[in-house]
């Protein structure tokens, strides 16, 4: 009976901008049937510099863009160098790095992911499989999300997976075929406001909980374009700076309000967004620790059962599956389904890039 094992390095900057997420990850093949271990885990946080270049790069010119690349490709190179350093890692066979969104514009044919230039190989002296999005938009999809394809793999057993990080996206199985898009923008706003009031983030959703409910803001924010859309489809800040944060702010209410509207507005689109009201829904990201916030999701769901996994799996399932994307690449097998992303195939994404 044959097993194949994988050594490797998972790695994910998410557009809520925690930090960088790293996962040494071992995987076992045998019979087709993957299982996995989380060994070391670590999120190293930003420096304020570089969480308002990450912030405001969206509208920075080419030239700054890449120069923006270079540092950051070697701000990761350092970080990952001494992940590896830390835990002793050894005989890895990829580190695989999603990189961080910059610009996400599928519609125009276009996505940028920095940190993935090729000399990042030969920084941390390793194999690096990085890029996994932008093969994708070429073809004609979205790009995103990507995770789908690990849900269906390591995580078959639950009707919903979904990921409450700066965005909400889901994935599910439906006439054979896997189905996932983005739902709403969640931390990106969340924190937005948070940190207007002196903190990082709100933590559980108690300053959320203190808000009242605009009902007018409510029903603006639900009336939004990208909800009416079917999918395959996909968000990017672009959304979030241009639309949604313009319409919040036109309301002269307390930021309490605002929160705790916002708050609704994301379990309510969570609610529309799933086909069936019934069944298991696995929830993963920053957002599962908000507990306003699953409340909020459970009350527009009476009989859904929401299942939050260890901190391990809540923390760095986005690291992990682009740890598995990377495998998947070096195996010669698909890594991003086309009933997913809109892409023309689903077809094997992502550079790989060899240390010389």
């Amino acid at each position: 009976m044959k097993e194949d094992y994988y050594n490797v390095i998972g790695v994910m900057s998410g557009t809520s901008l925690d930090g960088v997420d790293l996962t040494h990850i071992q995987f076992k093949v045998q019979n087709n049937k993957w299982s996995f271990e989380i060994l070391e885990s670590e999120t190293i946080a930003y420096s304020s510099n570089w969480v308002k270049s990450l912030k405001t790069a969206v509208d920075y010119s080419k030239e700054q863009l890449e120069k923006l690349n270079q540092d950051y490709t070697q701000l990761l190179a350092s970080i990952i160098s001494a992940f590896i350093e830390k835990h002793k890692i050894e005989n890895l066979d990829a580190v695989c790095s999603h990189g961080h969104t910059i610009l996400h514009q599928p519609q125009n044919g276009f996505t940028l992911q920095i940190g993935n230039l090729p000399e990042i190989a030969s920084l941390i002296h390793q194999t690096v499989v990085c890029d996994f999005r932008v093969q994708d938009v070429q073809l004609g999809g979205q790009g995103a999300p990507l995770v789908p394809i690990g849900d269906r793999i390591l995580f078959p057993e639950y009707d919903y997976c979904m990921n409450l990080g700066g965005f909400s996206n889901v994935s599910f199985e439906l006439d054979q075929q896997r189905i996932a898009f983005d739902i709403s923008p969640v931390n990106t706003v969340l924190n937005f406001y948070a940190n207007q009031l002196g903190f990082d983030y709100d933590d559980k959703g108690t300053i959320s909980r203190t808000g009242k409910n605009n009902t007018t803001l409510l029903n603006d924010l639900n009336a939004l374009d990208f909800y009416q859309k079917k999918h395959p489809k996909s968000l990017g800040f672009e959304f979030v700076k241009e639309t949604v944060l313009p319409l919040i702010e036109s309301f002269e209410i307390a930021i309490e309000d605002k929160l705790h509207t916002f708050t609704e507005h994301v379990a309510q689109q969570i609610a529309l967004a799933l086909p069936n009201k019934k069944g298991s829904l696995y929830i993963t990201g920053g957002g599962a620790y908000n507990d306003f916030l699953i409340e909020r999701i459970q009350s527009c769901l009476p009989e859904m059962k929401i299942i939050i996994p260890s901190a391990k799996i809540l923390e760095f399932k986005e690291a992990l599956i682009f740890a598995l994307l990377g495998v998947l690449k070096l195996r010669g097998e698909i890594n991003v389904l086309s009933s997913v992303t809109g892409a023309e195939m689903d077809h094997s994404s992502g550079n790989v890039y060899y240390s010389k």
